[in-house]
């Protein structure tokens, strides 16, 4: 094993309403369970700003970590799109890099690099730093509550968006583990008000006494 230092990061990566809905950013079959009915919300907002904003996260990067719904999506459209300038860059470096999937199921994988976890999920998530220098997590909310809760994360990164939807899946649900986070650096804003806010966990949430006597 290797010691914290020499040991690979894990990010997570997610589109975000203003008000914390990270369901189906960018279409409207990608996950309309409980009725979500704004599949897709994020295309209107096509930022450039953002585009460079990921294509920059993705420098470095060596291994994907996907729940089963996001690796069906990303497995049905990105080896066929390994061509041409920004999403060639992508789809040939996703099909390039390992593939880990938790699923509870055991489904095929039939994407070249792809691998199942196995049912010690948290400690096998672990041991993939010690494998991997830049492993992220893409999308996947219900796979990434279960990371965030354990906080076995390095980075937590958010491009929140100025709409607010009022329903739809969140990183942060009722029954959240309470957690404090840290500031990685400034927040960056795009010219159409896109945020990009990057956190690293920081323990506990202590609490205070905003009122002196």
């Amino acid at each position: 094993m290797g010691t914290e230092d020499q040991r690979g990061r894990i990010t997570i990566d997610l589109f975000s309403t203003l008000d914390g809905v990270q369901q189906a950013p960018g279409g409207p079959e990608e996950d309309p369970s409980d009725g979500f009915r704004f599949g897709g919300w994020q295309a209107p907002l096509n930022d450039p700003a953002v585009g460079e904003w990921v294509m920059a996260g993705m420098d470095g990067m060596d291994a994907l970590l996907l729940g089963r719904r996001t690796y069906d999506i990303f497995a049905g459209y990105w080896p066929q799109h390994t061509t041409g300038d920004a999403e060639g860059v992508i789809g040939r470096l996703f099909d390039r890099i390992p593939k880990y999937v938790a699923s509870r199921g055991t489904p095929r994988l039939d994407w070249q690099g792809s691998m199942l976890l196995g049912p010690d999920l948290l400690a096998e998530v672990d041991a993939l730093r010690d494998k991997h220098r830049n492993v992220h997590v893409i999308g996947s909310i219900d796979f990434a509550r279960t990371l965030f809760d354990a906080q076995l994360f390095d980075e937590l990164k958010l491009w929140m968006y100025p709409v607010v939807l009022g329903a739809g899946k969140s990183l942060f649900h009722d029954g959240t583990v309470p957690a404090s986070l840290r500031l990685l650096g400034p927040a960056e804003t795009s010219p159409d008000g896109v945020v990009q806010l990057r956190y690293a966990p920081n323990g506990e949430p202590s609490v205070g006494d905003m009122i002196a006597d």
